[in-house]
């Protein structure tokens, strides 16, 4: 995928805005101007709307503060429980686990090359009174960068569309490292003027591209652990092997859209709306290597090693929805998926067939309801497979209080029910090893979580969650030492407790989040720190008369040592080890921020202390976590 290509419709509509910005009528919140010659009004920024998955609607967030800083990377997302690998665009280890699921059909493989994959939950849609533009920067390592640019308007009250394309490419300080992404997204909404009719819709390419390594080899692992001098230029590694490549690709369109059959005149009260949710994702992963390798072992081919397994995935929702000022919301859903994951041969290995596709349809019947009960706030979800070649169900009951005007207490209740991934179930290479077919042999994988979480802004944000497992399925190594998918037959225990508060002295501040983890009747199956903490202390000020607002401090992160999970580049997929452990590794960034009318501008120097605390820093076995750099960028708002 060409990024330049996506980026010029940005430009391009940019100059087309400047050029007719005169005549643009700026409505927002219902104020606008009734002609060319009135005086328009002036939008504010909570005028710029953003419409999540859910359909919870925020506003334009353009200000500068510590959690800006901790989302100012590759996913824009906060990475606290996350690790990434050494060069940015490459996969994340997770230090901690989320079992709250609400789906009741298995997922495609390669979760390792997901964290910058946009689902469906992940795509915003818009309402502007102007046009709104959103110019990401930051530098990667050796060569390369990351561009996320992003464009809306609002044709209309009623019509608006967003273009968006977020790029990298970085060579990184290792051999054989270097990565090439691309997410360009499409989104529209659009209702009637009486409303009766909404709709939105959204179009998502992505490319994932990665040149794998296999990581340092045992040997070279020690000499990086000694700091020798001679080894500080990272290039001059030899890794396991440099003629490999993994890539994700998907397409994905989607549409929801429901007609209101009441109108607001025919009844204050209640509102009855029929709507469908339509979506069709074709993705792919594919492992490339030119020769065989001994880090993988026997293979049919010694060489042009090519694996590539497809997804097909069609989903189609009719749902009824009614709404009571009394009642609440409660929603009927009609659900019927198809998907086609597969290859395009079948294999025979020592007698054993493996089948090359697992195909079929299933149909299901799911719910929702909402409702504000005195101080309560009550919200639910179910699904249920009726027919079909997956057995699976999910439910969700959230219920929040607030107890005054500074706590909120919430508690949740989920349960899930489904098979394992595609991949655990069914996978072919031309690696001997990689193939299996555990289809009929994998039972349900059956999670039930517990959660509890208390906000304030005085005293803390503290949540524990209990999840019970059984049925856990995971990749391993055998006593061969090749990797497997597993499925343990007891039931795994997993305890988190977060607790998130900072302290305000003035212009300093302490910002702090501390999780304790705990796995029992599960060791050896999900391992995980028993404390991750992160701790940011920093100074902020208003100078040159407001006209720059300023923050600067340190963050220090560090996790107790574990026997972390281990890589593998031909799945795409971590897989649990017990023979290293790591960790008990501080890392001290030091950042300053600023921000200027509407451009933040973020500059770090990242892990400093890297030469000084000792070389014993990886995010999994045999790959090193990053040295010590400088990276800056920007994010940069235009209002037309």
């Amino acid at each position: 995928m060409n990024k330049l290509f996506f980026l010029i419709p940005l430009f391009l509509c940019n100059f087309y805005n400047v050029l007719g910005q005169v005549s643009l009528s700026r409505e927002a919140g219902g104020r606008g101007m009734d002609s060319l010659k009135s005086k328009p009004e002036v939008a504010k920024v909570e005028d710029y709307l953003i419409i999540g998955f859910e359909r919870d609607t925020t506003y334009l967030d353009t200000t500068l503060s510590i959690q800006k800083e901790y989302k100012f990377n590759y996913l824009r997302k906060d990475e606290f429980g996350l690790i990434p690998f050494s060069n940015i665009g490459q996969t994340y280890n997770s230090l901690k686990h989320d079992f709250k699921k609400n789906r009741s059909m298995p997922l495609f493989g390669a979760r390792a090359k997901h964290f910058n994959y946009m689902e469906k939950e992940d795509i915003n849609y818009f309402h502007v009174p102007t046009p709104l533009t959103e110019l990401f920067y930051k530098t990667a390592f050796q060569q390369g960068q990351l561009v996320d640019a992003f464009f809306t308007i609002n044709t209309s009250k009623q019509f608006n569309f967003s273009i968006a394309y977020k790029g990298l490419r970085s060579l990184g300080k290792y051999q054989h490292i270097l990565t090439s992404t691309g997410n360009f997204r499409f989104t529209t909404n659009y209702h009637t003027k009486n409303k009766r009719y909404q709709a939105r819709a959204h179009i998502v390419m992505q490319d994932i591209l990665n040149e794998e390594n296999g990581g340092l080899t045992d040997e070279d692992v020690a000499i990086f652990e000694s700091g020798d001098p001679e080894f500080i230029n990272r290039a001059v590694f030899s890794p396991n092997f440099e003629d490999a490549e993994n890539m994700l690709e998907g397409k994905r369109f989607y549409l929801d859209h429901h007609y209101n059959l009441l109108k607001a005149s025919d009844s204050l009260s209640n509102n009855l709306s029929i709507g469908q949710i339509i979506s069709f994702e074709d993705k792919y992963y594919q492992f490339n290597q030119a020769k065989r390798n001994d880090f993988f072992g026997a293979a049919f081919l010694n060489t042009n090693m090519n694996d590539k397994v497809t997804l097909e995935d069609f989903s189609n929702r009719f749902f009824v929805n009614y709404k009571n000022e009394t009642l609440g919301e409660l929603q009927f859903n009609a659900d019927y998926n198809n998907y086609n994951y597969g290859y395009d041969a079948v294999a025979v290995i020592d007698g054993v067939r493996i089948p090359n596709r697992l195909k079929g349809s299933v149909f299901g019947i799911g719910g929702s309801y909402q409702n504000q009960i005195g101080g309560f706030n009550l919200n639910g979800e179910f699904g249920l497979n009726l027919s079909g070649d997956f057995n699976g169900n999910f439910l969700d009951l959230n219920a929040s209080y607030q107890l005054t005007s500074d706590i909120q207490v919430l508690a949740r209740l989920n349960s899930n029910s489904k098979l394992p991934n595609f991949n655990m179930l069914l996978y072919q290479s031309d690696y001997l090893n990689y193939n299996w077919d555990h289809s009929t042999s994998f039972k349900n994988i059956q999670t039930q979580n517990l959660a509890f979480q208390v906000n304030s802004s005085r005293i803390a944000t503290a949540e524990i969650e209990y999840t019970t497992i059984n049925n856990h399925a995971y990749f391993n190594k055998d006593v061969n030492g090749n990797v497997k998918p597993i499925q343990a037959g007891g039931t795994l225990n997993y305890l988190k407790l977060k607790i998130a508060k900072e302290f305000r002295f003035g212009k300093f501040a302490l910002d702090n989040t501390v999780m304790y983890q705990n796995v029992v009747d599960g060791e050896g199956i999900l391992n995980v720190p028993q404390i991750i903490t992160r701790n940011t202390i920093y100074f902020s000020d208003h100078l040159f008369k407001k006209a720059l607002f300023l923050q600067t401090g340190f963050t220090f992160n560090y996790f107790t040592e574990y026997n972390m999970d281990g890589y593998d580049p031909l799945l795409g997929e971590f897989y649990t080890q017990n023979q290293t452990k790591i960790g008990d590794f501080p890392r001290l960034d030091f950042f300053i921020n600023a921000k200027v009318r509407q451009t933040r501008i973020f500059f770090k120097a990242e892990h400093f202390n890297s030469a000084f605390t000792g070389y014993n820093y990886f995010s999994a076995p045999n790959n090193p976590y990053r040295d010590f750099s400088i990276r800056f960028g920007i994010v940069w708002n235009f209002f037309l």
